[in-house]
């Protein structure tokens, strides 16, 4: 997933618009008190990561704290659910990603909620690719040598996942289709959870976010085959992409985002998106996301639902393919 140049070509400008607009609302009443973020994810994967980032440089900029909760379960359901329930105040906003809305809009047959309509787009924050890794104690160095060891095993080789339907999920599935393999999906409850189970050699493989696996590969305890993009990672500059392993046309991003329920002031979206911008452009907030191996990106609210949509109708094909489903 890449996305469009010209919306960073468009950060200055529409933040120099809305800066009138920020300026008022500082000396207004926006916000008079702590702001909570919903982190849809259990602790350790980049959204949860991302979001304590962000939370903690948007408390300084706002002059309100914003706490976060994470509400993980039911596929993301739980948190996102919680979000479309809140008053759309701009006191409860939410780190989303490709699962929340994107996929799970096909994913489900049916939501509780409409993936676009119920939610109030602010911006995107980063974007990263995912991570192969297997545990150091498998006996491959390459995706080849993995692909040559799993269809030796007679569809006796598990591999771990953030939940079905997942990102990672949906990765994992997409391996298994372009080089025939057999494996048995084990969906864990986040991808801190599911490296966890990596580590305890309970699977086999793990296409993890990058937060998740990148301290145990740095010390030697997983290993890093491949990333998930068409590009190179500068965190992991030696580790190949997948189409360079042999598996070509493979190019999945997670990007992070962060959302309000449906009905939000514009003032006050104008608002967040504002400091958010600011934030993400701070030289010290690129290199503490380059370490994480995301980028920063935003996107401006008014384009937010156009994103969503298009991301609905792409990631539905990938869903589908996988032959994923929760009824």
């Amino acid at each position: 997933m890449r996305l469009p140049a010209v919306l960073f070509a468009s950060v200055a400008a529409a933040a120099a618009a809305l800066a009138p607009m920020s300026c008022a609302l500082a000396q207004g009443s926006y916000p008079t008190r702590s702001v909570r973020m919903i982190v849809p994810f259990a602790p350790g994967g980049i959204s949860d990561v991302l979001g304590r980032l962000i939370a903690q440089r948007l408390s300084g900029s706002l002059g309100q704290q914003v706490v976060v909760d994470n509400r993980p379960g039911a596929g993301t359901l739980i948190g996102s659910g919680i979000v479309t329930k809140a008053n759309p105040d701009g006191y409860t906003i939410m780190i989303q990603d490709m699962t929340t809305h994107a996929i799970n809009a096909t994913l489900y047959s049916r939501l509780p909620y409409d993936s676009v309509k119920d939610f109030t787009g602010i911006t995107l924050v980063a974007q990263t690719p995912l991570l192969l890794v297997v545990n150091q104690s498998l006996p491959v160095k390459t995706v080849a040598e993995l692909t040559a060891l799993i269809r030796t095993r007679g569809g006796k080789f598990n591999y771990g996942s953030s939940g079905n339907g997942t990102i990672l999920h949906l990765a994992s599935e997409s391996y298994r289709m372009a080089a025939k393999l057999e494996m048995a999906h084990i969906p864990y409850n986040g991808s801190g959870p599911a490296v966890a189970a990596l580590l305890a050699d309970q699977v086999g493989l793990v296409f993890s976010t990058m937060p998740a696996a990148l301290p145990q590969v740095k010390a030697g305890k997983l290993r890093g085959l491949a990333v998930s993009t068409l590009k190179r990672n500068a965190s992991v500059p030696d580790v190949p992409t997948m189409g360079e392993s042999g598996v070509p046309n493979f190019d999945l991003m997670l990007y992070s985002g962060i959302m309000g329920p449906a009905g939000m002031p514009k003032p006050v979206v104008a608002r967040l998106y504002t400091e958010l911008v600011q934030i993400t452009a701070l030289p010290e907030m690129r290199e503490v996301l380059a370490q994480q191996g995301a980028e920063a990106v935003t996107l401006p609210p008014e384009q937010f639902p156009k994103f969503i949509r298009s991301e609905i109708a792409k990631l539905g094909v990938v869903v589908k393919a996988s032959g994923a489903k929760i009824d």
